[in-house]
């Protein structure tokens, strides 16, 4: 009798548990991608937190998805401090908690829209990312890199690709032995070099640093891979995507590369999963992989840069092409540095860095068929405008002067810079371009007026353009108007015809930027992008 009252008591028990405990779910976005959250509560206490993070970075975000759940019971609630270096992951699961408990509201996911483009279309993509990578030994420390993907695709009116040309510019941290230096901002203190002294940057190191920056077509033999160069190692993964669409480049790619790594699959792989992969395959899958790993073994989207993710990027920025036809196609990236703009409120120096990518088609005379230009500029974190991209700095530097509320005023604590940080800052980088409306000017936005010079460069050559610039711009690369501050340069309006001038007051309406000042040197960019000019044979439908 005794063990079946024990018995009724504890089935009560559980069913009274039943009855009063109850899950609640809440999502929101983490660093890599959607933070589940999953509480259970009995009444108004929280008995249980599960937490559900894929895409998190494993060693930073992942210690918030292993720590807060804890946190959280013994707090009951969400009233707890965030995991140090996980600042991004602890938000988001801190505020997928809230949305579960009914103290947040879930957010609507934004719906982006493609423009329907008919016929051929050109589209260009800069992908980009940080790595932090762990020492190989005992006694090295951690460098960091960034990377930049930059992909130039024509397609045909069915979204197949004509043409596709990648490239990768990396710049690492001064610890670091290997490729370019991004040292960070003068005066910026903190942080060591590859013999393990601090570095001292001047203005003089910094502006003379970034021009010298190669991208790794540009290294050429210099960037040797297993499978020869990065060029020829590209060269063949582009030989590959000609003729798919962008969803046929995404299948192949998850079919026929390693979940682990981002390569192409081989038999001489020993990890089970991709041993599993490659086994389900046909012999004439297995052949055909055996033809690309020949030349192509690199990974195409891994921690070095998401190529793959770019040709969807590309593909979603797609315009219609001016006109098309079998000639040649230039890609060029012009780097510079700039000191400004401005000071802080105080008196710090601001900087920038500026980076012009052009891409063009020429006819076979050299005649500009089809422009595509962007830019990218990354201020210090003291420069109040918010919609510029920023860069902190390496972790482990000393933060500078910080303004995040964008009020013009340096914040009374600039925040720690963590590995976290450093990589969620990258990834927001956003061109001019894809800044919009963002990046406002006298005469409407950049693109606006980049479309504006862009249509107006439309069949000249790049020496047309070159004596156009010398002609009609003032001394700071803007198209010369009527009213000039600089005695030179309305002497130089003066001189010209009405004619001339009737065609200046129609450029000016709707293009006053400069091409070639401290902001970046865009015709140096076409420039550059005539002397990297390939030819191409494109076949247009059947």
């Amino acid at each position: 009798m005794k063990k079946i009252l024990s018995l009724m008591l504890a089935l009560g028990m559980l069913f009274s548990f039943a009855a009063f405990a109850e899950e609640l779910t809440g999502e929101a976005d983490g660093f890599g991608g959607p933070v589940t959250v999953t509480i259970t509560k009995d009444g108004d206490q929280i008995t249980d937190v599960k937490i559900v993070g894929d895409s998190e970075t494993a060693g930073i975000g992942t210690n918030a998805i292993d720590e807060l759940p804890q946190l959280i019971i013994d707090a009951n609630g969400t009233d707890v401090d965030g995991v140090a270096g996980a600042t991004v992951t602890s938000e988001a699961i801190l505020e997928a908690a809230n949305i579960a408990l009914g103290l947040a509201e879930a957010k609507a996911p934004e719906e982006k829209t493609v423009e329907e483009v008919s016929g051929p279309a050109i589209g260009f993509a800069m992908m980009p990312n940080a790595r932090v990578s762990k020492p190989r030994k005992e006694g090295d420390p951690t460098t960091y890199s960034i990377n930049k993907v930059l992909l130039y695709v024509v397609f045909d009116a069915d979204g197949k690709i004509l043409y596709n040309r990648a490239d990768t510019l990396e710049v690492s941290s001064p610890n670091s032995k290997h490729g370019s230096k991004l040292t960070g901002w003068p005066g910026q203190k903190g942080f060591l070099d590859a013999e393990g002294k601090e570095v001292e940057h001047s203005e003089e190191a910094f502006l003379e640093e970034i021009p010298n920056w190669p991208t790794k077509r540009e290294l050429g033999d210099g960037y040797k891979m297993t499978s020869g160069t990065w060029v020829q190692e590209m060269d063949g993964f582009q030989a590959v995507f000609n003729g798919k669409t962008v969803e046929e480049v995404e299948e192949w790619f998850n079919k026929y590369t390693s979940d682990l790594n981002g390569r192409p699959l081989t038999d001489k792989m020993d990890k089970e999963e991709d041993v599993k992969k490659y086994s389900a395959l046909s012999d004439e899958e297995k052949a055909m992989l055996a033809d690309v790993t020949s030349s192509a073994t690199m990974s195409i989207k891994d921690p070095h840069g998401d190529i793959i993710g770019a040709y969807r990027k590309a593909y979603e920025n797609r315009r219609p092409i001016n006109k098309l036809e079998n000639a040649s196609i230039g890609f060029s990236v012009n780097t510079s540095g700039r000191v400004g703009p401005g000071k802080d409120d105080k008196g710090t120096q601001v900087y920038s860095i500026n980076e012009v990518y052009a891409a063009v088609m020429f006819d076979k005379d050299g005649k500009v068929l089809d422009v595509y230009v962007d830019q990218l500029e990354v201020a210090s974190p003291n420069y109040d405008g918010a919609s510029m991209p920023h860069f902190s700095g390496y972790p482990g530097s000393e933060p500078y002067n910080s303004d995040l509320d964008h009020d013009g005023k340096v914040d009374e604590s600039a925040p720690e810079i963590t590995a976290e940080s450093f990589l969620k800052e990258v990834a927001e980088w956003a061109t001019k371009r894809e800044r919009g409306d963002g990046y406002r000017m006298g005469t409407g936005t950049w693109s606006s007026q980049m479309d504006a010079f862009e249509k107006f460069f439309t069949g000249k050559t790049v020496e047309e353009i070159e004596e156009w610039f010398n002609k009609y711009t003032a001394a700071n690369g803007r198209p010369l108007k009527s009213e000039q501050k600089n005695e030179k340069d309305q002497a130089k309006y003066d001189a010209l015809s009405d004619e001339e001038k009737a065609m200046l007051a129609d450029v000016t309406s709707s293009a006053t930027m400069s091409l070639k000042d401290s902001h970046g040197d865009i015709l140096g960019a076409l420039k550059e992008a005539y002397e990297n000019r390939e030819d191409i044979q494109l076949t247009v439908g059947e």
